[in-house]
């Protein structure tokens, strides 16, 4: 099985969802195991993701240096490790990207116009061998052995319209677009009052996130799944994973896991070489990433 990058350079425009200005986004093919670069184009500043250039998770995966960031990267990862995306330039002129309806399918839909380009190198994946975890009192993010890729997640909120939801995840390609990339982020409208005097949380709106005020959904529409604010968290799950740089084999259960969380298993797992080992997919070992990884 082969690396993959993208057949075309293609571009959009979106809004932030913490400045509420228009941000470009330009994604271009990269060549064989250069993995995934962002950069800044008003910065003139590139950054190779890896948990090291992670900067803050309090409300999203951001990366950076000093002080050029880019903000809410982790929708955009899913999307990009559910098409199983080797090799990626990403360039923003702003320091977050867009948020698009709060979900991953748009970023879907921009890499179906994009295309899938394979490259002449072999794909690799990080296959877990021994169980890790990283726990904050009752709250933990876990990676165990697997012979599949698998995300079992429950949350508990003290809010009626949420309460307790779990939903368990076999990841492939075509899952992931239909249970996983139409769940959009949520918020609380108590807290974008707040965030908004902060000046963050400008270009929010029900339009790009599910927002409830203390008893009930306050979007028309509804929920998009039974379970949206927890498959929302498995989205977010597999956009802060995407960050180990390859594909993943092993079984990832949370219970009211965070980005925090999230950052601190990948660099657990990266500083614990006897936790996985790289496999480069060549012959029947091929067959059954290239299943997962089918995009029909």
């Amino acid at each position: 099985m082969q690396q993959t990058t993208i057949q075309k350079a293609i571009e959009i425009t979106g809004i932030g969802l913490h400045k509420g200005v228009p941000i470009k986004l330009r994604i271009e093919p990269a060549k064989e195991n250069s993995g995934y670069t962002f950069t800044r184009t008003d910065r003139d500043m590139s950054f190779k993701l890896s948990p090291k250039v992670v900067v803050d998770t309090t409300m999203a995966t951001v990366i950076g240096c000093d002080d050029v960031r880019i903000s809410t990267i982790e929708h955009f990862l899913s999307a990009l490790y559910a098409y199983g995306i080797d090799n990626i330039h990403i360039l923003v002129n702003n320091e977050e990207l867009p948020i698009m309806d709060g979900s991953s399918i748009g970023f879907c839909m921009l890499l179906n116009e994009a295309g899938i380009q394979k490259q002449n190198a072999p794909k690799r994946i990080m296959k877990i061998t021994r169980q890790v975890e990283v726990r904050d009192g009752e709250k933990f993010v876990r990676f165990s052995p697997s012979e599949y890729s698998t995300y079992d997640f429950k949350i508990d909120f003290k809010h009626p319209a949420i309460a307790q939801q779990s939903y368990k995840f076999t990841f492939s390609t075509k899952a992931y677009k239909e249970e996983i990339a139409k769940a959009r982020t949520f918020g609380f409208l108590h807290e974008v009052q707040y965030l908004r005097s902060k000046g963050l949380a400008l270009g929010g709106s029900l339009n790009n996130a599910i927002v409830l005020d203390q008893t009930r959904i306050l979007n028309k529409e509804g929920l998009r799944y039974k379970e949206e604010f927890v498959r929302h968290k498995i989205l977010d799950a597999i956009g802060d994973m995407c960050l180990l740089g390859l594909p993943i084999i092993g079984s990832y259960v949370s219970y009211a896991g965070s980005h925090k969380l999230n950052h601190l298993l990948t660099k657990e797992i990266l500083n614990n070489e006897n936790v996985y080992e790289i496999i480069y997919l060549e012959g029947k070992k091929a067959d059954i990433i290239e299943k997962i990884f089918a995009l029909s």
